[in-house]
This record gives structure tokens, sequence and C-alpha cells, in this order.
């Protein structure tokens, strides 16, 4: 369990800040930008739950959820410690991919083929999955960034590949199931 009874430490004002093993890093290390972009990505969906209800409400809230295991897991670098560490670090797990896989599948069953690409909006729910959408793609390209020089859970990758095509779907679904879709016109305004 986490306790926090003090928000302000005075330990990152020279720009450093811990990681989830103790090391301290600089604040725009890449590392860094990739769990601080995924808290960024929470945030976000924060704002969409707003406009969400019931099941939909339910299934970002678990999103959510996977959000703080996935940076809590970016935080924690060196994998292959893990087995040594005083605890056991928080890692994502292939059935946290598996989840998002099986709720894309059902949501996407209720929705007609696309025959164009679809702009961001129609409900307000939908525009801000969108959004969501783009921050986790964001968020994907600085997780396989740092992957390129520091060792990252592959299940960290996959998560975010998987999460943008969940929002995808799940903003044509907030859009009356792709009925209120706004379809790209190619070179409409030449």
């Amino acid at each position: 369990m986490v306790v926090l009874n003090k928000i302000y430490t005075r330990t990152g004002d020279k720009g450093t800040t811990a990681l989830g093993n103790g090391d301290r890093v600089a604040k725009h290390d890449a590392r860094v930008n990739a769990y601080g972009t995924s808290d960024e990505l929470n945030a976000t969906l924060g704002l969409a739950r707003l406009h969400a209800g019931g099941e939909m409400d339910a299934r970002l809230a678990a999103i959510q959820n996977d959000l703080f295991d996935l940076g809590a897991d970016l935080c924690r670098p060196d994998l292959s410690g893990d087995a040594e560490a005083d605890y056991p670090p928080l890692r994502m797990v292939a059935a946290q991919v598996t989840r998002l896989e099986t709720e894309i599948d059902a949501m996407n069953k209720g929705l007609s083929a696309l025959r164009s690409f679809i702009l961001p909006g129609g409900s307000a729910l939908s525009a801000h999955l969108h959004l969501c959408r783009t921050v986790a793609r964001r968020a994907e390209r600085l997780a396989t960034e740092l992957a390129t020089v520091e060792e990252v859970n592959p299940h960290v990758v996959t998560y975010l590949n998987r999460l943008s095509d969940w929002f995808f779907v799940a903003a044509r679904v907030a859009n009356d199931n792709g009925a209120g879709d706004v379809l790209w016109v190619p070179g409409a305004n030449r």
C-alpha cells in the first residue's frame, strides 16, 4: 500500500527524479518520458470518463488501473533483477492484453465495415476517446524508443499498441455504433 503523508519532497528540485528501484535520473530521461506519458494518457482517460456510463465506464476504469500498472512497470528498470528485488515489481502480463483483445472483438461485432478514414469527433465521448488513442500512440512510440536502449517488458509495448486500437473501436461505439462517425472526404476543400 502506498502512503503519501507529504506531497512535496524537494528531491526533484535539481531536475532529477527517482525510479522504482531508487536510481535517480534526469526528469527528461527516456524512461521518465515513457511512464510520464502513460500518466498523461490516464488523465486524458479521466476526462473521457466524464462522458461515459455503464459498461463503457467500467471498462475505462479497468484501463485506468492498468495504466497505473504500466507506469509502475516502466518506472522499475532491470527486468533481469526482479528475482533479487526486496519486493516483486509489478509487471504487465499477457492477460491484460488478452482482455483488451476480447473487448475489441466484442465491440467490433456491432460495427459496420469502414469505407473511409474517420475524423476524430462525433459525440463528446468519441472525441475524448480519439484523443486517448493519439496519446496512447505517443506513449507506445516512447516505450519502443526506450526499448532500443534499455530493457522494457514486451507486454508494455503490446498493451499500448492494443490499447490505441481499443480506443479507436470504442470511439466508434460511442458514435452510435459508427452511425455518428465523421468520415474523411479526401480533397473536399480543394
